[in-house]
């Protein structure tokens, strides 16, 4: 009962109170005037839009760069397994605003990226990396790639090598034993870590503020510009309810994938 008096108080009253701001627009207009502007204002689509496509972006860089990671993870690393866990969490463990901060370091017009492109005669102007959406997908990719690691790698263990080492006693290449036996076996890791990394995605702000520049107008930035520049609290109020249920939908989705793994 504390418990759940505390989480009525903090979370569900705050939640409430977000969702009847939505539906109170100034000027004795409609009830659902916000989220009829946000479904048919062109600028607020765009940045939906955008949301969504960076979202599924950074999932689809992330399965790429991830799935070789936890199968080797899981089927090859013995001896530096330990290491290979530790390089994954350890970011996790410092804090997001360092991390974006570091990227900048790297990505500056004299950071460390430009200088040694420059040292090695590769390039004779600095690039222009930072503050642009090549720099926010990087430093995305960076945060969450190892979310999308650690839910395959749980499937990929309890997939048994035996069936692989049979489809490849049968005449199966081993590119054909991964993309025809393993990789279909590890769907389940696949969809539970990318609806996770696009759900965290949709969701993230840091990242973007500081290496986006600007570059991309995503919900979350429009929210916090909507509390800090416009203070209209009832359109902010709006999209993030439109994210809590995009997100909403996702986990229920997710939940469903996991009790079917569970049940299989």
């Amino acid at each position: 009962m504390p418990a759940l008096a505390f989480l009525a108080a903090l979370f569900f009253a705050a939640l409430i109170d977000n969702g009847a701001r939505s539906l109170v627009p100034p000027g004795g207009a409609p009830w659902f005037a916000y989220y009829q502007q946000l479904a048919t204002d062109p600028f607020y689509l765009r940045a939906l839009f955008e949301t969504v496509a960076l979202a599924f972006v950074t999932t689809l860089v992330c399965l790429i760069i991830g799935y070789p990671v936890a199968f080797y993870l899981v089927r090859h690393a013995r001896a530096g397994r330990t290491l290979i866990i530790f390089l994954l969490i350890s970011p996790l463990l410092t804090s997001i605003i360092m991390r974006t901060f570091g990227w900048r370091a790297i990505f500056a017009r004299r950071g460390l990226l430009n200088a040694s492109l420059q040292y090695l005669g590769l390039i004779e102007r600095p690039l222009d990396i930072l503050n642009s959406s090549a720099s926010a997908l990087i430093g995305m990719v960076h945060v969450l790639v190892p979310f999308m690691v650690l839910s395959i790698a749980a499937v990929l263990e309890k997939i048994d090598p035996r069936i692989e080492e049979a489809a490849e006693m049968l005449g199966a290449s081993r590119l054909q034993t991964i993309s025809r036996i393993t990789f279909p076996l590890s769907l389940d890791g696949v969809a539970s870590g990318a609806i996770l990394v696009f759900m965290l995605a949709m969701g993230s702000f840091v990242t973007l503020l500081f290496l986006g520049g600007g570059s991309l107008q995503t919900f979350p930035l429009l929210i916090y510009q909507q509390f800090n520049t416009t203070r209209d609290f009832g359109m902010a109020a709006t999209m993030s309810n439109v994210l809590m249920v995009l997100a909403a939908l996702l986990m229920f989705i997710q939940l469903r994938l996991i009790r079917r793994s569970g049940v299989t």
